[in-house]
């Protein structure tokens, strides 16, 4: 049964941190990770093996199942063949054009090249929601006015604004498809709570800290792979789990699946849609990350026994933006 909104105004008033660090700050929780935090998180590479958390950016992607966003169309802008035509016949009839200029440099010179192109939604497959991307009754992050998003882009809280931390961290990688004994990945009508998240830590054997990055395997991703229905509904973290991310001063949240959190309108509250967004992003200044690949990851640490690594995960700088693609990678 949804909650009421009462209960998500009551936790809203307590995870807020708008002024936390400034009545400027667009940075929110990353404020956490420090630079002592940065050498921890280095300290932590051991093995010296890289896993990449980034999906693949194409038109198989899962933003194909959903009609306001498109899987990434990639587009060869020159490629060999065009080279072949150019330099054979671009001399002749191309005239006073890019192409024809480009055929006469290859008529006498053996160097070729192939260019290309994307156009692509800035949240299509692995990615970081900025703190502009969701707002509440006409507030971004730290108060800022959401009309300060324009059509010319996000001049507050935009993605652009995190360079300065890069995004590097202690990263935790939490279980939850180990921990409950999954097959794949966890069911609908499942969601993860704040209890279960300590389970699991508690479980692993590891400690949340400040200015960790906490990111949850629900085993979503790795079905999308075997079935390719980007629409298939799984299971996410409850709204509370934002108080537990507050109380243990996590600096960013990222999981394997669409939303982070559950989708199941009975898990949320009445009369709103993602709740923890709303928490996160809007109250606490604190970024999600989406469909991330958290399968090899998933494998390695359940193998040596290992959850913590160092995870650097900065977005493309994309100036205004209120989302970002990212190919984030765990060291250990």
């Amino acid at each position: 049964m949804a909650d009421s909104m009462s209960e998500f105004r009551r936790v809203a008033d307590e995870v807020r941190n708008w002024g936390r660090w400034g009545d400027d700050d667009e940075l929110g929780t990353l404020n956490l990770i420090t630079a002592d935090k940065v050498a921890e998180a280095a300290s932590l590479v051991r093995k010296g093996k890289v896993i990449s958390l980034g999906g693949d950016f194409s038109s198989a992607g899962p933003q194909g199942a959903f009609q306001f966003r498109q899987n990434p169309t990639h587009v060869m802008t020159v490629d060999g063949g065009d080279a072949r035509t150019l330099a054979e016949y671009g001399p002749q009839w191309l005239r006073n054009s890019v192409a024809h200029q480009v055929a006469e440099f290859f008529v006498d010179n053996p160097f070729r090249f192939n260019d290309d192109m994307i156009v692509m939604p800035l949240q299509a497959a692995t990615q970081w929601d900025a703190l502009s991307h969701v707002y509440y009754e006409d507030k971004l992050y730290n108060g800022f006015p959401a009309d300060s998003v324009t059509s010319f882009g996000a001049f507050r809280c935009g993605i652009e604004k995190v360079d300065r931390k890069g995004i590097v961290s202690r990263g935790v990688l939490l279980d939850v498809v180990r921990h409950r004994g999954s097959e794949v990945f966890l069911e609908p009508g499942t969601p993860v709570t704040p209890q279960e998240l300590d389970d699991v830590a508690r479980a692993q054997g590891v400690t949340i800290t400040p200015g960790d990055i906490v990111v949850v395997h629900t085993g979503w991703w790795t079905r999308f792979l075997s079935t390719g229905d980007g629409a298939e509904p799984g299971a996410g973290l409850h709204w509370t789990c934002a108080s537990w991310f507050h109380d243990h001063d996590v600096a960013a949240v990222a999981a394997d699946n669409l939303m982070v959190e559950d989708p199941d309108p009975a898990n949320g509250v009445e009369g709103t849609f993602l709740p923890m967004h709303m928490l996160c992003l809007r109250d606490m200044g604190l970024m999600l990350g989406e469909y991330w690949d958290l399968t090899e990851l998933a494998a390695d640490c359940a193998g040596d026994g290992v959850y913590e690594f160092q995870l650097v995960a900065p977005p493309l700088k994309v100036v205004g933006a209120v989302g970002a693609p990212v190919s984030p990678v765990a060291i250990k």
